[in-house]
């Protein structure tokens, strides 16, 4: 009996049990027609209840259209940030200066909060702040400010999250106000973009955003600073409990931040907070908890989910709203916004439903090709496209190997392909540049943007088109094997073994796989070669003392190539399908600090 199968019957026992428990019994000359009445009444109960529950499961997550009634796209708000030391109970008695110095890496090598400074936030326009806006007229602290970001953090210019204290007011609405540089992207508007475009898409939640022009005020060494030019920001909205409250969701629901997390069970980790060896820093690596903490759903949707025993249509049904699954899945994949296997979203259940939804964040990886192609430097390519690029995901595996599925991705994709139309987004695009090149060709943004004025006109251009060509990668996807991970290679005598996980074709061809064995990551040294295997294992004599990589790849018979998951960094890029390890002067394997999908 599976999972859901049990806790059906289980319910529907207890329902059955409760029925009975508030009935009064009847004496004993009651006839059989009575009885039979009574249980044909308890069944139609059951039944309702479960096709209460069925339908309450099939509601689909909608946006609050009205929350964006007011929004300006291209519109920019000013916004002025004094910056002065607080109190140690506050963790705000530090300098402006330190609050620049450290990333988040840094502050978990010393193993303390990230530090923060009291601030007055004020808004207004380029005369100052204005009446009626938040901090206008104040001259103490009404907020805290610290760094954001993960990755992002390590940057020049630094994202900073303004946290609004109670009684102080909010901006819009929220308390909590993150800014966003995107300096790793040359256009510094995909992230708006993305979350522009998605409040056209009925099927999709978006966030609210607002293009920001910073001036800071550093009193935190020595007061009567002036105010300096931050140049320009992209401000986002929260995803906490205010906000899926003003987008008419249920802020009493569980959210979860997904950061590195790819839906298996996770047994020693996903735990209930009151079960032994809970550990919630550990549990937070994976996913960050903005919501209800009762895990319990959540371990009930994993546990059924990496149970083979119970077939994807069922979890889907049982766990998930799979229209917004595919939409969410098919905007992602048109958009490119590769880096969202297994981050990069948030997952969210109202409070009384069992059913689990995906909401975008953190989109500005979308439309990265051109500008990555003309800084010669290598990403987004090899698996990273269409259905392959989330194949490391076992909720994304599963459902992408049902047909029915894909299907019904493909319907999404066609829809939102006819959507995100070369004119809709050539305006759009056009509307941003027009209002972001006047700040990123002066200081202080001219130092770090990464384009040449005229780049940046040939990318804002190239834009448009990348919709159609994402939507080709994606069809190649589905005629290519899919990427797997290659294990750690072992020593057996004076033999190197290697193995790989079983590549996976939709079509179900045959597939073949290639080894190479190489001291150096571009392949030009190459001490062992086989292209030819039917499994997923190989082996070669010992090589002597030294590092060394190993690159494998699947063809089907249709003569499609995939890389496998794994791929080895430098200054340059990415380099697909290729683990690196060492082989040690007593003859052990050692491996490299490498990254994989």
């Amino acid at each position: 009996m599976t999972g859901i199968k049990k806790i059906n019957l289980i319910s529907a026992v207890l329902v059955s049990l409760s029925l009975c428990g508030g009935c009064t019994l009847e004496k004993a000359g009651n006839s059989s027609q009575d009885q039979t009445v009574q249980e044909d009444n308890k069944t139609e109960q059951v039944k309702a209840e479960k096709a209460e529950k069925e339908e309450i499961n099939e509601i689909h997550l909608r946006d609050k259209d009205s929350l964006y009634e007011n929004d300006d796209d291209t519109s920019v708000v000013t916004m002025y940030l004094t910056v002065s030391k607080g109190n140690s109970s506050e963790n705000t008695y530090h300098t402006w200066k330190e609050i620049n110095s450290y990333s988040v890496y840094d502050y978990e090598d010393m193993g303390v909060e990230r530090y923060q400074v009291a601030g007055l936030l004020q808004v207004g326009d380029e005369n100052g702040p204005t009446e009626g806006e938040v901090g206008y007229g104040e001259r103490v602290p009404n907020a805290t400010v610290q760094i954001r970001g993960q990755t992002s953090s390590q940057n020049a210019q630094k994202n900073y999250k303004i946290e609004l204290k109670k009684n102080k007011g909010t901006w819009r609405g929220q308390r909590t106000i993150n800014l966003n540089k995107h300096m790793t992207e040359g256009m510094r508007f995909r992230n708006k973009l993305a979350y522009d475009l998605i409040r056209g898409i009925p099927q999709m939640v978006g966030l609210r955003t607002q293009f920001v022009h910073l001036y800071v005020k550093d009193n935190t060494e020595e007061p009567g600073g002036k105010f300096e030019d931050y140049g320009i920001y992209t401000q986002v909205e929260q995803l906490n409990k205010t906000a899926l409250k003003s987008h008419g969701l249920d802020s009493n629901g569980q959210l979860y931040k997904i950061n590195s997390f790819e839906f298996y069970r996770y047994e020693d980790i996903i735990k209930k907070e009151d079960d032994a060896g809970y550990d919630k820093t550990a549990f937070e690596k994976m996913l960050e908890i903005k919501g209800d903490s009762d895990h319990t759903k959540l371990i009930d949707m994993l546990t059924d989910l990496n149970d083979y025993s119970i077939g994807i249509e069922d979890v889907l049904k049982e766990h998930f709203d799979e229209e917004n699954i595919v939409y969410w899945m098919a905007f992602q994949i048109l958009m490119g916004n590769v880096d969202t296997q297994n981050r990069n979203v948030y997952l969210y259940s109202p409070l009384n439903s069992d059913i689990w939804y995906f909401i975008a964040w953190d989109n500005d990886g979308c439309l990265m090709r051109p500008e990555y192609e003309l800084r010669n430097f290598s990403d987004q390519n090899s698996w990273e496209k269409g259905i392959s690029n989330y194949w490391g995901n076992i909720l994304f595996q599963r459902c992408l190997k049902s047909r029915s599925f894909r299907e019904k991705l493909n319907d999404a994709i066609l829809d939102l392909r006819e959507y995100l139309n070369k004119d809709m987004l050539t305006s759009k695009i056009e509307s941003y540049k027009n209002v972001l090149k006047p700040y990123l060709y002066l200081m202080p943004d001219a130092e770090y943007e990464p384009l040449t004025s005229e780049q940046y006109d040939q990318i804002a251009a190239s834009l448009p088109d990348e919709i159609e060509k994402n939507y080709q990668l994606y069809l190649e996807s589905l005629e290519t094997p899919m990427p797997f991970y290659i294990g750690v290679p072992t020593i057996d005598g004076d033999k190197l073994k290697f193995n790989w996980d079983v590549s996976y074709d939709l079509d179900a061809e045959d597939i073949t796989y290639s080894v190479e064995v190489a001291g150096d990551y571009l392949f030009r040294d190459v001490i062992y070669q086989n292209t030819t295997l039917t499994v997923p294992e190989a082996e070669m004599d010992l090589p002597k003392a030294g590092q060394y990589f190993v690159r494998v790849r699947a063809t089907n018979t249709s003569g499609k190539t995939q890389d496998a998951f794994d791929y080895y960094v430098t200054d340059e890029g990415k380099y697909y399908g290729m683990r690196c390890f060492y082989i040690t002067e007593d003859s052990t394997v050692e491996e490299d600090d490498y990254e994989e999908g």
